[in-house]
């Protein structure tokens, strides 16, 4: 009886013995496979507990994880977002609604409070509360602003405005004169100038020392930029054009905002918003196409980001977005050069949003969180306890 017990002993060892080594050749096989499969990219490592000296944060408006995923496909199956090694989603809701809006998304990440959709700067109680922006003001650091919609949309507005409603553009381009911030590009010179109360804010920033002009006056690439000076560039009078129509600024606004930060060589370092607004736009109008030329575009700027912060080692740099619009679908007969798309909807949706995040302190991005926590998370990066 005990010789019978023992032999069954050794067949289930024999069992047990060859199941793991099938299990370790499949797995061998699949790393393998997963290995062969990466793009080669090479990214120097950055100390976790590193502080920042300067954060650049790219927010693509209305760009969810399909949208990436679209425009990565559309163009070769590449993205500089490959580089970063941390990514994180954040909960993109606002405090009167599941799905958020543009102006309470900002205002989460600049804030750090939970407010209702339309806010820009201010709380659910209307109350205003101090942003990245003005902080960094305070504390002495270059600032810079840019994006592909008018400067005074509800993105770029939330890191420097105080309003109850988004819409409000006349108030909000006025708190831009108050703001202090040292650069700034986007469209709206009608807010500026062909206002209802006939204050002119050109005149005003001239007063302040800026030195301001237009697409009227300039192209973009054609503005001398002075380091010693603060900076304003209006690219149009109302919503700039998509860059399928012809629209050029962004990508050479954006860079010229990190060299004229970099020139300016500030000890206290430099806090730098970039927005490309526009692939928002293609989802509400229900436009694949629309969505991936934005962020082919935008795409540019995230690998001029990184350049940038590989290079100077004292920068992070953060990637996100507000929250996804359109509801987006690659379809089941899609191939790689030839996709078929569904849109959900014309508005937003509730799915969370992806963080990408490289540079000192890029490990506190991981894992799921509010999107409030992105505004003390930056905090902590640059050491504001």
């Amino acid at each position: 009886m005990s010789n019978n017990l023992e032999l069954i002993d050794m067949k289930y060892f024999f069992l047990f013995a060859l199941f793991i080594l099938c299990s370790a050749s499949c797995d061998t096989a699949q790393t393998k496979k997963l290995v062969v499969d990466a793009p080669s990219i090479s990214v120097p490592p950055i100390t976790d507990t590193q502080k920042a000296k300067n954060v650049i944060l790219l927010i693509g408006d209305g760009m969810g994880l399909t949208q990436i995923s679209a425009g990565m496909y559309s163009q070769g199956n590449t993205t500089a977002l490959e580089k970063f090694k941390v990514v994180g989603l954040h909960k993109q809701h606002a405090s009167n609604k599941l799905v958020t809006d543009s102006a309470a998304a900002a205002t989460a990440f600049a804030c750090g409070v939970k407010t209702y959709n339309g806010a820009i700067g201010v709380d659910a109680d209307t109350i205003s509360k101090q942003t990245l922006l003005e902080i960094a003001e305070l504390k002495n650091l270059s600032t810079g602003l840019v994006a592909s919609s008018t400067i005074v949309h509800a993105t770029p507005a939330s890191f420097f405005a105080h309003n109850e409603y988004r819409k409000n553009y006349d108030a909000i381009a006025s708190d831009i004169v108050d703001s202090g911030v040292d650069f700034f590009v986007g469209g709206g010179k009608n807010f500026f100038t062909n206002r209802e109360d006939k204050r002119d804010l050109y005149t005003e920033l001239r007063a302040r020392d800026y030195k301001i002009t237009d697409f009227i006056e300039n192209d973009f690439d054609k503005v001398r930029i002075d380091p010693n000076k603060k900076f304003g560039y209006l690219s149009s009078n109302n919503d700039p054009l998509p860059v399928a129509q012809g629209r050029d600024y962004l990508i050479p606004a954006s860079k010229a905002a990190m060299t004229y930060m970099e020139d300016q060589n500030n000890p206290n370092g430099f806090f730098l918003m970039i927005e490309g607004s526009q692939i928002d736009w293609g989802g509400h109008a229900n436009q694949a196409d629309y969505v991936t030329s934005e962020f082919h575009e935008f795409d540019k700027i995230i690998d001029a980001a990184i350049a940038f912060a590989i290079e100077d080692g004292n920068t992070l740099v953060v990637v996100t977005a507000d929250h996804e619009t359109g509801g987006l679908a690659i379809q089941p007969e899609s191939k790689m050069d030839s996709l078929a798309y569904a849109f959900t909807s014309t508005y937003h949706t509730g799915t969370m949003i992806p963080v990408f995040a490289y540079g000192p302190y890029a490990e506190n991005f991981g894992g799921i969180y509010d999107n409030t926590a992105i505004f003390f998370k930056i905090k902590s990066a640059f050491g504001w306890e």
